[in-house]
């Protein structure tokens, strides 16, 4: 499948780039960037009901305003650089409403992943990275080359999707071992969480679209 060059298809994917942008930039500005972290983000215990003095978000909704929050702008220029690649082609093949779907999952699966792997950490998790995640999922699905060669179709798919998946954790580990040194913290199992989450619902989501057509 060739990837869509046009962004006619695929406006959705730059309001959630200029929404994550705005916030950003918004709060750098005013100098509330911590307090938007703690705010905004999504923290594991306070389902343990541990309280802060700052005011919080609802706990129900910090797995999307997370994506809103970043830590800097390196962390948010990487973040809307691979939402903006792969974003474009997946929305304009699956529609804004399939997409809008597996943006807001991609985000609810990133952070249950972040909470199993901690369930008592008081660390917010910032970053669109968990929704972008499922982005790069759905997009390794429908556009990457199928690197394994067996006769049966779904078959030759899942067993794609799995050395996908298995590339993904692998990067993510890597990634982790490397920041870990220099005292920054990545949310592995969210970006795993998130990518897992792409793998599963790229063809649902193809198939809804075309089925309501």
């Amino acid at each position: 499948m060739r990837t869509p060059q046009s962004w006619q298809n695929a406006r959705l994917t730059l309001v959630f780039a200029g929404a994550s942008a705005a916030a950003w930039i918004l709060a750098t500005a005013l100098g509330l960037d911590q307090m938007a972290a703690v705010w905004g983000g999504f923290i594991p215990a306070r389902f343990d009901g541990v309280a802060s003095e700052l005011p919080l978000a609802p706990l129900a909704l910090t797995p999307l305003t997370a994506t809103l929050v970043h830590g800097g702008i390196v962390h948010l220029g990487f973040n809307l650089l691979i939402l903006l690649f792969c974003g474009r082609a997946v929305e304009s093949i699956i529609g804004s409403r399939q997409y809008a779907a597996l943006y807001l999952i991609g985000a609810y699966a990133a952070a249950a992943a972040h909470y199993a792997s901690d369930p008592h950490s008081t660390v917010p998790m910032v970053g669109a990275s968990g929704a972008i995640s499922a982005v790069i999922g759905a997009y390794a699905i429908m556009f990457g080359r199928n690197r394994v060669k067996v006769a049966n179709p779904t078959a030759a798919l899942w067993l794609n999707a799995l050395w996908l998946a298995a590339a993904w954790v692998a990067l993510q580990l890597l990634i982790g071992a490397t920041f870990e040194t220099s005292g920054a913290r990545i949310a592995i199992a969210a970006h795993i969480g998130g990518f897992l989450a792409g793998l599963l619902l790229a063809k649902p989501l193809l198939l809804l679209r075309y089925r309501g057509a």
